[in-house]
């Protein structure tokens, strides 16, 4: 199977599939940097107590190899037993300080780390609460799953203890120069001539080592989508008998992403093998150096200990290696969740935006005109209004633009042009709580929550009391095939509401949405799904639910809108028919039309 390659620019239907990577820059972005330090900075505190400790801990290890070369250079020639006696207890003093100074440490770094990743895992979530329905539509949902949870996960240690590890490890390397000079200027500086070899290698291999960690993302999120789009459409994936060529395509993103973590991990390694080879051959020539060209000047013990040290230089060197393969990887991921996080909000509460008082269910709409994409309209200069205690039907052809006029009322889209009023007030200046507040708003796919049927119905009124849950229950109608379940309403039900039947889903989302006690009512295919003796069950709780509110109705079952006061037919994004059914029947235009084809079916 072939895979499309990413691209610099990706229109909203390639962002929208499993097989196209996503497209950021592969150079490091600055602004991206300093969102990570925003987050550190927060965690200043155990932050600075952990560097402090490191630090303390740090300086009591590079003591020892003194205490070591005392015991070898003075007390042992010397016979001094007292002398021998007492660098060995402040060796094991500096060894046990170490020790417990880094597991303090360890601890602070811990707590640190947990602080950053809530942080950024709330700010990205909480984001995505505010993102407007174009954002979900464009890209599947699985690959913004991952930001959130496994690729939140993957920074992790790159932002607490990476940091931490960083700062320390280029101390100890101030200090172990510091100590290495003390002991042996000409053996200091030995040990310091692979640095600038290192340092070319790393700047030289740097941006194919994050061009690399950027593709195993990209496969990785490609992958994640698939596998969440088989999840969600396994009943359709069964139904076509598709198993085999869907693990086809899981094997191809699979294969690739395997493929990817393999390079980058070869680079990765380059880098640490490179480190190694150059400190390996250091270290060797300090002791040769040390042995035959500087002798009789350096002593058995202050051999020892600047071996010592040149093998402690080139730890942290070494370490800082695999910190920036750390920090390259991570930075792959955090690109994608700034990415995530610098989406704009489109569909927000404008400066001084007031709040709605009590909606009475006057809706206006004047010469309104909405495109999804830009270039083709949806909605061409519409004008309608509706009054209190109306109940309104939009019908139409598929595409005609029903859905997207209460889509606006709803302000899930900005209204670009032309005006929507409720109660002579435009809704582009109220805030979208107070607007929502009002709304109640009943889809064709009405999801559930995984918890127990009261929860669901909850979900309208956080504080609703259990009376209350069950009036509204009964209500709809609902009551009845609640009470037969094993546990009533304390029953689980699973995500999307698996466990019960479609009709009962939509059931329960009528009794959501009643308890709600919305001013402005929209019922969006909401009786689709529900078969015919359960549609005339639900009809007298329906009615009730409308009365006294300003309905708008969306139905391609048109015996569920006869009774409406008003049907507005639609067409190519223009009201081309209003009236009552029987008025829009004796004109025996385009609605007469649909009926006559749906009654003969």
């Amino acid at each position: 199977m072939a895979f499309r390659k990413k691209r610099v620019q990706q229109t909203a239907k390639e962002r929208n599939r499993y097989d196209v990577d996503e497209y950021l820059d592969e150079k490091v972005s600055l602004f991206n940097v300093k969102r990570c330090l925003g987050y550190i900075i927060k965690a200043q505190g155990h932050l600075k107590l952990s560097l402090l400790f490191s630090v303390l801990g740090s300086l009591a290890s590079l003591a020892g190899p003194l205490f070591i070369q005392q015991a070898l250079d003075v007390a042992v020639p010397n016979k001094d037993i007292k002398l021998l006696l007492l660098m060995a207890v402040f060796l094991t003093a500096s060894i046990v300080a170490s020790i417990a100074l880094g597991a303090v440490r360890n601890i602070l770094v811990a707590r640190a780390g947990a602080g950053i990743i809530h942080n950024i895992r709330y700010d990205l979530f909480s984001h995505l609460q505010k993102l407007a329905f174009s954002f979900y539509d464009s890209r599947p949902h699985g690959k913004i799953f991952v930001r959130v949870v496994p690729y939140v996960n993957s920074v992790s240690d790159a932002l607490s203890n990476g940091i931490i590890n960083f700062v320390i490890e280029v101390l100890n390397i101030f200090f172990i120069i510091a100590f290495m000079f003390k002991v042996s200027p000409q053996l200091a500086t030995i040990s310091l001539l692979g640095l600038p070899l290192f340092a070319i290698f790393i700047w030289t291999i740097k941006p194919a080592q994050r061009r690399a960690w950027q593709m195993v993302s990209n496969k990785g999120a490609n992958l994640n989508a698939y596998v969440q789009e088989s999840i969600d459409g396994i009943r359709v994936t069964q139904a076509f008998d598709r198993q085999k060529k869907n693990q086809g395509i899981m094997d191809g993103l699979a294969e690739e992403r395997n493929h990817e973590w393999m390079r980058a991990q070869y680079i990765s390694n380059t880098v640490w093998f490179s480190t190694e080879t150059i400190s390996q051959a250091v270290f060797s020539f300090v002791y040769i150096m040390g042995a035959y060209w500087m002798n009789p000047m350096a002593s058995f013990g202050m051999l020892l200990v600047m071996g010592n040290y040149a093998w402690r230089f080139w730890q942290p060197i070494i370490n800082l290696a695999n910190i920036y393969n750390t920090f390259v990887t991570a930075m792959a991921y955090l690109d994608r969740i700034f990415d995530t996080i610098a989406e704009p909000v489109t569909i927000e509460d404008i400066p001084n935006a007031v709040e709605f008082p009590f909606v009475r269910g006057h809706v206006e709409f004047k010469d309104v005109s909405f495109s999804y994409d830009g270039v083709r309209k949806v909605l061409n200069n519409v004008t309608f209004d509706g009054h209190p205690g109306e109940s309104i039907a939009i019908v139409g052809p598929t595409g005609a633009g029903k859905t997207t006029i209460v889509n606006l009322l709803s302000r899930f889209y900005n209204i670009v042009e032309g005006q929507v009023l409720i109660d002579g007030q435009d809704i582009m200046k109220v805030t979208l709580r107070s607007l929502r507040s009002q709304m109640g708003i009943m889809l064709q796919d009405s999801f559930l929550f995984t918890g127990t049927i009261a929860d669901n119905i909850r979900y309208g009124k956080l504080d609703a009391t259990d009376e209350e849950i069950r009036a509204a229950a009964q209500l709809i109608g609902a009551h009845n095939f609640i009470e037969k379940l094993p546990q009533g309403y304390d029953t689980p039900i699973t995500e999307r509401g698996g466990g019960i039947s479609q009709g009962e889903r939509q059931l329960l989302a009528f009794t959501r949405t009643l308890i709600s006690n919305p001013r402005i009512l929209i019922l969006d295919e909401a009786t689709s799904s529900i078969d015919t003796g359960t549609e005339q069950l639900v009809q007298a709780g329906i009615h009730t639910l409308m009365k006294g509110r300003t309905s708008f109705i969306i139905a391609h079952r048109l015996s569920t809108i006869r009774d409406c006061t008003r049907i507005m037919y639609i067409n190519d994004g223009q009201i081309t028919e209003v009236g009552t059914h029987d008025e829009l029947m004796a004109m025996k235009g385009r609605y007469y039309e649909l009926c006559l084809t749906q009654y003969a079916q």
